[in-house]
């Protein structure tokens, strides 16, 4: 019932193989000799084998395979065969699973010259995992040539194995090696041993019949091939799948049979198959091929039509294949009436990422075409059509991606204007950008327009507070904190303020650090430890030592032997506040930290404060100061005393 194809002419050994020629592996025909046929009998008259020599090559044979020996295998077995003798069963299958199993080349080539001998001579010796490990080594090798050799040389010398032991690993080396025309030999004639010979083992399964339907419609783009293959899965009993008719749409949308079209519609449809996701697939890819767009455009709004407006969950692939196709004849306003009349099926309860125009815009964006997919989007809206939020988001995605973030700013406006709103996760990715490539202003505008809408505003807040800090930009962040400082969904805190105030006195900003401290009292935030830390240092560096016998003032008042209540007095403010007032001369306000950290049990480091006076003041004498000071003469000499300066 089936027409036979005739396998390759090409020599079933590949000439990767030449060098074993002419030995007794060899299945081509040597020509003919010119050489004195008497000399050449006598170098190819075999040498009988006793029963003891046969003995000891088996063993030699078995001792090398134990050892990894391989060279001395392989001379046994040479040494064995061309006295037409054979090892065991057990022992030939070790040596070819042995060879088989390593990744050199020269033993993968001995590993196929044997398999194929073993099988023209002696093929009851041959297990048929061994063939299976052999064709595993041809994957993990990459050649398809010695597997597609090997199956052949099976079929013609009928050693029939079950095809569900070799036809994956054959399918997958096809596939690595783009050899399905090839498959497609081996699966006929496998079809044909298994009708002919009536045996069911031999039959493909359902994957092998799509591969050879896959080669004859997308490669030989034969439609009598094809329906051939058809034709065989029938007498063979296979039931086509929706991957089968997905490729014979292909195949007939590139042909132009729109009857036959119709009809494996029908087909479908008899067969019980709801779901044509991957027919209308092949079913545009072919059309793309052929170069009829309005075919694509129109097998896309059918087949919205047919799923009630629900997504067509097209895959990627499809997407780009469609794009490509409309952009190599400047498809833009193609694309956009396409996706206006998509978006009139289409269901409102569709999500944003699962519309036509959300898979049209992205495969513009997979394939680097971020501005003609903004193009479309412009004629869109010259075409008064509804622009959905699925089509802008693979844009704002590719801007945020290429960091073009003041284009992505001016996109994020024009959705805000069409009345679409972004979700938290859209803004933040576009603020993270923005403050990344130090575009500060978009970050900003975008997070003016996120308060508008969104209700959860802290993880995009912390991103420009951490960069503009990272950045060291403090009169930034006092600004924007500052007009979102009365905004609930934040939650700003001391430690918000005190990250200004930091940043300005590390960068030697005095007067901005004083009026941050001021603007965040008057707001009623509590400065903590760190804030007057960071205002130590700022004041110490600027050498305005008064300023910290001012913070001393306050913060006397709020340290508490309570922990749970008021300022946390521990040693780092106790050390700032003593050197600060040493270093000025306060030495009145120096023994009250010292009283305060003794009550508080603090340790304290007398021997820095001795260095910051010898260094200061080593020419300060109590003589002099009792005549002008008496009180800053008695906490002179009480500080002298403390730190042993008088003994």
């Amino acid at each position: 019932m089936l027409r036979r194809r005739s396998f390759s002419t090409t020599p079933e050994i590949p000439n990767l193989y030449s060098f074993l020629q002419p030995t007794i592996f060899a299945l081509k025909k040597t020509p003919p000799s010119t050489t004195n046929p008497a000399t050449t009998t006598n170098r190819q008259t075999p040498k009988i084998l006793t029963q003891d020599h046969i003995t000891n090559l088996e063993s030699t044979l078995h001792k090398s395979l134990v050892t990894n020996n391989t060279n001395e295998a392989w001379a046994s077995f040479k040494s064995l065969t061309s006295n037409s003798a054979f090892p065991s069963k057990s022992l030939t299958n070790s040596l070819i699973t042995h060879l088989s199993s390593l990744n050199d080349t020269i033993n993968l080539k001995r590993a196929f010259a044997s398999i194929v001998y073993v099988i023209e001579k002696n093929p009851k010796s041959l297990d048929f995992e061994t063939v299976q490990l052999f064709l595993g080594s041809m994957v993990r090798a990459n050649t398809a040539a010695p597997a597609f050799a090997l199956i052949k040389c099976m079929f013609k010398n009928r050693f029939f194995m079950p095809f569900r032991l070799w036809g994956d690993i054959l399918i997958e080396i096809s596939r690595k090696n783009d050899k399905v025309i090839a498959f497609l030999n081996v699966f006929e004639e496998s079809c044909r041993i298994a009708i002919d010979e009536k045996l069911d083992f031999m039959k493909p399964d359902m994957d092998a019949c799509n591969v050879a339907l896959e080669g004859c419609c997308c490669e030989l783009e034969s439609v009598s091939e094809a329906e051939k293959v058809i034709e065989t899965m029938s007498v063979l009993g296979i039931k086509p799948d929706e991957l089968s008719f997905g490729f014979l749409a292909y195949l007939y949308a590139l042909k132009g049979f729109q009857d036959k079209i119709i009809e494996l519609n029908g087909l479908m449809s008899g067969f019980g198959f709801s779901n044509k996701k991957l027919f209308f697939s092949y079913l545009i890819r072919g059309y793309v091929k052929s170069g009829s767009f309005e075919a694509v455009s129109e097998t896309i709004l059918r087949s919205l039509r047919e799923q009630g407006g629900l997504d067509l969950n097209f895959s990627e692939e499809t997407y780009c294949q469609v794009v490509k196709g409309f952009m190599k004849d400047g498809g833009i306003k193609g694309l956009a009436n396409l996706i206006i009349e998509a978006q009139k099926l289409e269901s409102a309860t569709i999500a944003a990422d699962k519309s036509t125009g959300f898979g049209i815009i992205s495969a513009c964006v997979n394939l680097r075409l971020s501005d003609k997919a903004h193009s479309i989007v412009d004629e869109m809206d010259a075409q008064g059509g509804s622009v959905g939020l699925g089509v802008f988001l693979p844009i704002l995605k590719a801007y945020c991606k290429e960091y073009r973030t003041a284009e992505a700013t001016q996109l994020v406006m024009d959705i805000s204007n069409k009345g679409l709103q972004l979700d938290e996760g859209s803004y933040d990715a576009l603020i993270e950008a923005s403050m990344t490539s130090q575009d500060f202003q978009s970050a900003f505008t975008l997070f003016r327009d996120m308060r508008e809408g969104i209700a959860e505003l802290k993880g995009s807040y912390l991103t420009i507070m951490t960069g503009l800090m990272e950045k060291q930009r403090p009169e930034l962040m006092a600004a924007f904190l500052d007009e979102i400082v009365e905004d609930p969904r934040v939650e700003v805190k001391t430690h918000d303020w005190n990250s200004i105030i930091h940043a300005f006195c590390k960068a030697g900003r005095l007067e901005d650090a004083k009026r941050t401290f001021r603007r965040m009292t008057f707001l009623q935030f509590e400065p903590n430890d760190q804030t007057y830390l960071s205002l130590i240092n700022g004041y110490v560096t600027a050498e305005k030592y008064f300023g910290v016998l001012m913070l001393w003032n306050e913060v006397k008042r709020k340290v508490s032997p309570d922990k749970e209540k008021g300022i946390k007095f521990d040693q780092s403010l106790v050390d700032a506040f003593l050197y600060a007032m040493v270093k000025g001369g306060f030495f009145d306000a120096v023994m009250q930290v010292v009283e305060k950290s003794q009550e508080m049990k603090i340790f304290v480091d007398k021997w820095r404060y001795k260095q910051a006076f010898m260094e200061s003041h080593k020419k300060l004498k109590v003589s002099k100061l009792r005549k002008r000071n008496f009180r800053k003469m008695e906490a002179l000499i009480a500080f002298k005393n403390w730190v042993g300066l008088n003994t």
